[in-house]
């Protein structure tokens, strides 16, 4: 075993032994090489003042050679901050600036000790390094049954892991906290539990209120206390995005040094938040009473990310930076904000008037993108088709009830018209059924 892992793991396991026990193996054999070619490029850029002939990008008159044909529709930013590669933790003023906004945006973090986000290649990359780290085959990955069918590629098919599903909602449409407790006090015999935590909601736009919120916490508490090791995994890719009367933190900050056995690990990005979808800027952020354990699990993701994809792309988190740092940011992002927002509610107007009822209920929503009806006589699948066949509109069948409406792409003018659609297809459908 290489040196340098063996000093990784001995810090994880003196600081917490219940983390080094939620690594999985790949987690524990994993490290950042200390003396490769990107540590010797980084003490040849601070002292080889004459010529540093290191890492292996080409320089013309002191900066990165580039084309024309490229740096013309880019001529707003210094070649040295999108060529060169950007370093496999990320640039270290966006680190800085996430790491802020998040503080901002998360006041039930002051005082918590969190780690310095690590840029991923967004939201997927964050969670595929949290699968490589911590699940190993036959290791429960807890989610709810209304879920991104990412979750069961990175867990399940990639490292596998098995899928526990609880229902969403209980019998009040609320959160199911009293299934979530169940499905984590299951895995008392394995004493590991993985659980993935993802508001808003995707495919639902459901975001928990804070009493709610209180008792996610409690469940994932009642597990620690049975002597379940668990990973807390906060998917917050819409982040931010909260439209009523819920939780408007992640539940990263209540997590944060909770229990020994709870690792609390925040996953989120611009690629939502800051609607730069295919900008591809994520980041994945440990919380930890330990600096030290911190710094070893920051050092082990970006052994992950080196052997992977070696680094993110370097020109979208400038463009990530510079919006961050711009005086206008916060006013542009609340301007697309009330859009998104209005889009939200003119939906749930639409859905509460009565005109649908006899076709569909809707699950609660009240953040994010999307809603989900819940169909009443037909099936899903086949409404799905010939909504797309019959009337050219696209939308997402889950299930046989479950039809996922992403409003956020529909100017708001044109929901009426979208539902009246949707609505018109259930007609159809029962017609063709009913023969």
């Amino acid at each position: 075993m290489n040196d340098l892992v063996k000093q990784l793991n001995a810090t994880i396991e003196q600081e917490n032994r219940h983390v080094f026990d939620m690594l999985s193996g790949l987690g524990k054999a994993i490290y950042f090489p200390k003396e490769g070619i990107l540590s010797q490029s980084a003490e040849a850029k601070a002292k080889a003042k004459k010529f540093n002939a290191t890492i292996g990008i080409a320089l013309e008159q002191g900066k990165p050679m580039h084309l024309k044909a490229i740096q013309e529709t880019l001529s707003a930013y210094d070649p040295k901050d999108i060529y060169p590669y950007a370093p496999p933790e990320g640039k270290p003023e966006l680190r800085k600036a996430w790491r802020d906004k998040m503080l901002i945006e998360n006041p039930s973090l002051q005082g918590k000790t969190y780690g310095n986000p690590v840029v991923t290649n967004a939201l997927t990359h964050g969670l595929s390094i949290v699968a490589d780290l911590f699940a190993d085959e036959g290791d429960a990955v807890i989610f709810p049954d209304k879920n991104w069918e990412n979750y069961e590629l990175c867990f399940n098919v990639r490292r596998g892991a098995n899928i526990v599903n609880f229902p969403l909602y209980d019998e009040n449409d609320r959160f199911n906290a009293k299934a979530l407790r169940e499905a984590v006090l299951a895995q008392k015999s394995k004493g590991k539990a993985i659980v993935v935590l993802n508001f808003p909601n995707n495919p639902t736009g459901y975001t928990p209120n804070a009493e709610e919120g209180n008792e996610i916490v409690a469940a994932l508490l009642a597990g620690a206390e049975a002597g379940i090791n668990i990973v807390a995994v906060t998917d917050d890719a819409y982040f931010s995005l909260f439209f009523e009367d819920s939780l408007h933190e992640s539940l990263f900050g209540q997590l944060a040094g909770i229990h020994p056995r709870i690792l609390p690990v925040k996953v989120d990005g611009a690629t939502k938040e800051e609607f730069v979808w295919g900008f591809r800027v994520g980041f994945i952020t440990y919380a930890a009473e330990s600096e030290k354990l911190l710094s070893a699990l920051e050092q082990k993701t970006v052994g992950i990310i080196r052997a992977t994809i070696s680094s993110g792309p370097h020109p979208s988190q400038t463009f990530v930076l510079r919006a961050l740092q711009s005086p206008d940011f916060e006013a542009q992002r609340k301007e697309k904000f009330e859009i998104m927002k209005a889009r939200a509610n003119r939906t749930k107007q639409l859905l509460d008037s009565g005109k649908f009822d006899d076709a569909w209920t809707y699950y609660p929503f009240n953040s994010g993108y999307f809603m989900c009806l819940k169909l009443k006589t037909v099936d899903a699948e086949t409404l799905r088709v010939h909504l797309l066949d019959q009337y050219g509109i696209g939308t997402i069948a889950l299930g046989e009830t479950d039809l996922r409406v992403a409003f956020s792409c529909i100017e708001v003018e044109h929901l009426g018209e979208l539902f009246d659609s949707i609505y018109a297809g259930v007609k159809d459908v029962e017609k063709v059924t009913a023969k």
